[in-house]
């Protein structure tokens, strides 16, 4: 069995923590591992590291490798087209780089989902491994615990229990809350968790039945799959396949899952204290109940709030009322219409040789701090609007200006003039800090000219 690992999501959800450039596969919501490493790791108690294979875009490839230790098999998508042309874009990776015959099984996961306990899942799992040998597209029903509004249902056929699975009689989109109470009050309906599992064979014939012009491009094998990607549909597995296919089954499962779709979901697993407060970070609570605070750098205090969120980033706060949560989309939305960076960004940055902070910018300025990890380099590069003026902080660096090598430790400082050819490194055994002070008529990322990379960038990656 494979297993194609969704990781490409840029899900604004959970902003101002998640954002497009750090989302929230990335993040570290349910304990000290992010909750892509969660997902690898609940695999990995069944198959190997080989044996996952991680759909991604490229802004996100150096993520998934420093999440994912010894990650070979990773896909980076050309363009966003939805899980359906994913999907069928990770079978063929299968087929034409790991060698599948079309008896292989493939378990399709999201990457953001908290799932537990893990034994559980396992037995489920051996259970979708038989059924999809059977010819089936098995879906994972969640036993419903509320009338959930959040989430999609599955309808099963309780009369054709067949070896634990069932036949699903239609998939249901987000139900008003009367919906979703008679629901749970007939029974027989399920939350759709977003997983499936099938064998390579079944999975062809249904797109050559239901979805052919998915299957039109598949058939012309891996890279020219990928030339070929943006000429995809934007469509689902859902609505592409499952809906229409006589071949699908339900496994319920009663296990906790959890999606994360919204900061109400992270308040419903976190532990709270006697009060009902959820609280993170520095924050002193007066007259307050079952409200959740999420500090950063800041003091937070509260008086006489109730059933509120609260969310601390260094460069945004979001604060709403319990229950409408769903509406921070909206929100993300009018920034964007802006053009605010807050949309997408973070102050911190992230990239395959460490991060960088912006401390502060202003007119002709950028101040940050930045970290490389011990033998990491940064390319060789140069800008053309811009001058930087480099102060270590702690380790040493090795740096490149013009054609001289020089190494700058603790207190020391190196100054790189505009259109001068230069690279910072990190020779030691501990990270690199330093403050880089930017100056110049123009102090954007894209003022740089990249000349030699050890991570095979461009000049806007």
């Amino acid at each position: 069995m494979k297993a194609l690992i969704l990781a490409g999501g840029s899900g604004t959800r959970l902003w101002p923590l998640s954002r497009k450039g750090f989302p929230k596969q990335f993040l570290k919501i349910n304990g000290s591992d992010s909750l892509l490493k969660q997902t690898a790791d609940r695999l990995l108690t069944r198959l190997t590291i080989d044996d996952l294979v991680v759909l991604t875009n490229r802004a996100y490839k150096f993520y998934v490798k420093d999440e994912l230790e010894g990650i070979e098999n990773i896909i980076l998508e050309p363009a966003s087209r939805n899980t359906a042309p994913a999907i069928a874009l990770g079978v063929r990776y299968c087929i034409d780089r790991l060698g599948c015959s079309e008896d292989e099984v493939i378990f399709v996961s999201p990457s953001d989902h908290i799932i537990r306990p893990i034994d559980k899942f396992q037995h489920y799992l051996e259970q979708a491994e038989s059924a999809a040998r059977d010819g089936f597209i098995v879906t994972f029903g969640i036993t419903p615990t509320k009338p959930e509004t959040g989430y999609g249902y599955i309808k099963i056929n309780k009369n054709s229990s067949e070896k634990g699975y069932f036949k699903v009689e239609r998939f249901t989109e987000k139900p008003d809350l009367e919906t979703a109470k008679q629901y749970l009050s007939e029974g027989g309906y399920y939350w759709n968790s977003g997983m499936f599992a099938f064998s390579i064979k079944t999975i062809i014939q249904e797109l050559s039945t239901h979805a052919p012009d998915i299957k039109g491009i598949f058939d012309l094998g891996y890279d020219r799959m990928i030339e070929g990607f943006q000429e995809m549909p934007d469509i689902s597995i859902d609505y592409a396949i499952a809906e229409k296919s006589d071949r699908v089954v339900c496994i319920p499962s009663d296990i906790y899952w959890n999606d994360i779709g919204s900061w109400d979901a992270i308040y419903e697993i976190s532990e709270k204290d006697e009060f009902g407060n959820v609280s993170y970070g520095d924050t002193i609570r007066v007259d307050t109940k079952n409200t959740m605070i999420l500090g950063n750098k800041r003091l937070i205090t509260t008086i006489g709030l109730e059933d509120c969120l609260i969310v601390e980033t260094p460069d945004a706060v979001l604060i709403a009322r319990r229950g409408d949560a769903q509406k921070v989309k909206e929100v993300v939305n009018a920034l964007k219409q802006q053009e605010r960076k807050e949309a997408v960004e973070h102050l911190t940055t992230y990239r395959p040789w460490g991060s960088y902070t912006i401390l502060e910018e202003g007119h002709r300025y950028k101040i940050k701090r930045i970290v490389v990890k011990p033998g990491a380099r940064l390319s060789l590069q140069m800008h053309h609007h811009r001058s930087e003026h480099w102060i270590v902080v702690k380790g040493t660096a090795k740096v490149r200006i013009g054609d001289r090598d020089v190494y700058i430790h603790e207190n020391e400082s190196a100054y790189v003039p505009k259109s001068t050819l230069h690279r910072l490194e990190n020779p030691g055994k501990i990270p690199l800090e330093l403050i880089e002070v930017q100056n110049g008529e123009y102090v954007e990322e894209d003022d740089i000219v990249r000349f030699e990379d050890t991570y095979g960038r461009g000049s806007n990656d």
